[in-house]
């Protein structure tokens, strides 16, 4: 409970802390670059995650595939993240520094032209391989963790099989694997996340020199908060993704069961 307090005590702090500086705008600073950033990379993300899921799974075979689920989760989600981030990479650029640097540009339409003016194309990717330390970690966590906890839910906590759920209910299984994704990606991401911020905020400096200066503390800063944000964004995005599948009726592959023919020779052993 104390914990909980002082985090909500550091965020309300933030808040008013930004209001105080820049008055109620300060709060929306960067909104066109997420918004635009994020989609791009949320739709890449989720759509290459499938295509690679099932890439590899035909690669593996159904026995295979089942038996290193794990594996594969993880394989085709750091595939995933990695095409993603090419997409997200400028947008990210562009809102972090109107976020940090003050006196810089508040637009996209201002900011982007005036990296591309004063830096060329190396100034939208400067922090690509940050964000793939930062992504890739947090993506494989996200997909691995949500498709392992959507099954143990299944498995232990919910007290029918899928096929007997409703609808409502298996979005409610849906968000709640989320949330638990969203707070393990914070907790893996976070330290990546303070580098790339701070990379984007500053003209000049590598990694090392980033992490030099930050030290421990600075590369964990903020992480109870972020924990909030991440696991609630999370569960809102898989929500959203399976909400929109449920809507068109799209595939829904139930949690992955033991195949047949590997029940027959475990049995014949």
């Amino acid at each position: 409970k104390q914990w909980y307090q002082r985090r909500v005590a550091i965020t309300a702090g933030g808040f008013k802390v930004s209001v105080k500086e820049g008055g109620m705008k300060a709060l929306t600073l960067g909104w066109a670059p997420t918004l635009v950033g994020y989609s791009m990379q949320g739709i890449g993300k989720f759509g290459f995650y499938e295509a690679f899921k099932n890439f590899y799974g035909g690669l593996l075979g159904e026995e295979n595939a089942y038996l290193y689920r794990t594996s594969m989760y993880l394989a085709a989600s750091a595939s995933a993240e990695f095409f993603a981030d090419i997409f997200l990479c400028p947008m990210e650029s562009v809102k972090v520094r109107i976020q940090t640097t003050p006196g810089w540009s508040e637009t996209l339409r201002e900011g982007a032209p005036r990296i591309l003016r004063e830096e060329g194309i190396n100034g939208f990717y400067k922090g690509l391989a940050p964000l793939w330390c930062r992504q890739i970690p947090y993506t494989m966590m996200k997909f691995a963790c949500f498709e392992k906890t959507v099954e143990a839910l299944y498995k232990y906590v919910v007290p029918k099989p899928r096929s007997d759920c409703s609808k409502g209910e298996q979005l409610v299984v849906t968000f709640i694997a989320g949330y638990i994704a969203g707070v393990f990606c914070a907790i893996v991401s976070h330290p990546a996340d303070s580098i790339v911020s701070k990379l984007n905020a500053s003209q000049g400096g590598g990694v090392g020199a980033v992490v030099k200066e930050l030290g421990m503390a600075g590369l964990w800063k903020g992480l109870g908060p972020r924990i909030i944000m991440i696991g609630t964004l999370t569960a809102l995005q898989w929500f959203i993704y399976d909400s929109v599948k449920v809507a068109f009726r799209l595939p829904r592959p139930p949690p992955p069961e033991m195949p047949e023919s590997l029940k027959r020779k475990l049995a014949a052993q």
